[in-house]
């Protein structure tokens, strides 16, 4: 009777929720929309206004750099404040207005300025999208909700790119900036449909409702730091991308064979791929995530990364490379959920889960990061195959490193949450 009456209650609250929930789904999209506007096509609009290659790697590498230093303390912050639409919407709102400053000029100072306002705003947007999902739902249906969202946020990117090929195609490639900056409006409607009401302070933040993190702040940042298994996973994380993140980039130049005006085509298609991989994959494992574990999930998306890494030394004709991009799709997207619910595993009932999220995104950006260095000075050296195998070498590390020292974080209690 007991645990009937508790399925009630969730039930209920559930339902309560509901249309916040929705409203998060939207928001997941159209964030999307905003960010993905602001992602690939910077580097291409500044070639196209006469920025030299090496002027625009400084400005990315700037924007980079400054994501990077704000993952962890973003995740602190995001933990500590309770206004968690407020930084949502002043996130947008900074978005928004870098795209209209390289809208406006190109100017390096303006650029500069632009960069730096985007790398300030991003560390904020995923770990509080991350907790207020934890603050509508709770716990025990994280997972669930969890791959919804980057179900939404994957058909997001998808809208996203139509808009920017329609808009550069009728009105010029300064016109997408606009049209990113339009776009945050409805990002902004969305997330005030969220409820703040049902947004659980406690529970967004890792923590239980209605009790207190157990022990006191430095104690509890002590205990994370301890934890072998959380240091394990972001070093897991850190490999993963280090062997990842430069193979699409490395793919885009080997079917535009060294063809500038063919690159940025196949480079949308395997953006593309990617994306519908992802739309139609991450609910699905937030779901299996949720009734059967993380382990055997995760060790299936980081295997899959040595093997997409061999193919692409092993095929040559062009439809056979884009089809092997799906497996990036599967990688990313089990990567995407699952890396969350670790996290959410391992700080539950802490009060630090976005603290932790942080810590988690700057592996990620430092393994991306050094990915490409690594795999570019590899590629002018030694070619293609030399550096796609040595990435496949990489992933096979991070691979053997979660078989071994991470293990099951699901305690069981998820699995009995809805289907």
């Amino acid at each position: 009777m007991r645990t009937s009456a508790a399925g009630m209650i969730v039930a209920k609250a559930d339902n309560a929720r509901r249309p916040s929930v929705r409203a998060l789904e939207w928001t997941n999209f159209f964030l999307a929309d905003v960010q993905a506007g602001l992602g690939p096509f910077v580097a291409a609009y500044l070639a196209s206004i006469g920025w030299q290659a090496g002027a625009v790697g400084k400005a990315l590498t700037f924007g980079g750099i400054v994501t990077v230093l704000l993952q962890t303390p973003a995740g602190w912050i995001v933990d500590r404040a309770k206004w968690k639409r407020t930084i949502l919407i002043l996130g947008s709102l900074v978005l928004a207005l870098g795209a209209i400053l390289f809208a406006l000029s190109g100017r390096a100072s303006v650029v500069y300025t632009a960069q730096g306002l985007i790398g300030l705003a991003g560390p904020f947007l995923g770990p509080t999208v991350a907790a207020i999902t934890m603050g509508l739902v709770g716990s025990e249906l994280f997972d669930c909700q969890f791959g919804r969202n980057q179900g939404f946020n994957a058909g997001g990117n998808l809208f996203a790119a139509a808009v920017i090929a329609a808009t550069s195609h009728f009105l010029g490639n300064r016109a997408i900036f606009f049209a990113v900056a339009i776009l945050v409006l409805p990002t902004i409607l969305s997330t005030l449909a969220i409820k703040k009401d049902d947004i659980n302070f406690d529970l967004a933040r890792g923590g239980s409702e209605g009790e207190k993190e157990g022990g006191s702040s430095k104690e509890v940042r002590l205990k994370l730091a301890k934890d072998h298994v959380l240091l394990a996973f972001l070093g897991c994380a850190f490999l993963f991308h280090f062997a990842n993140a430069a193979m699409l980039p490395q793919l885009g130049e080997l079917l535009a064979h060294g063809s500038a005006k063919a690159a940025a085509p196949f480079m949308g298609a395997c953006i593309a791929i990617t994306q519908v991989a992802m739309l139609c994959t991450a609910a699905y494992f937030g779901r299996f995530a949720n009734q059967h574990g993380r382990k055997q999930l995760l060790l299936f998306g980081f295997g899959v990364l040595p093997i997409r890494a061999a193919l692409y030394t092993v095929f040559h004709a062009v439809p056979a490379l884009l089809a092997v991009q799906v497996l990036d799709g599967v990688a990313n997207s089990i990567f995407g959920v699952v890396s969350i619910l670790v996290i959410a595993d391992r700080t539950r009932g802490t009060g630090r889960f976005n603290l932790a999220q942080g810590a988690l995104a700057t592996a990620v950006g430092l393994g991306a990061a050094l990915s490409n260095t690594f795999g570019g000075m590899l590629m002018q050296h030694a070619g293609y195959r030399i550096s796609f195998l040595a990435l496949g070498g990489v992933a096979c590390l991070a691979f053997l490193l979660l078989l071994t020292s991470v293990p099951e974080t699901s305690d069981g209690r998820q699995q009995t949450a809805r289907a």
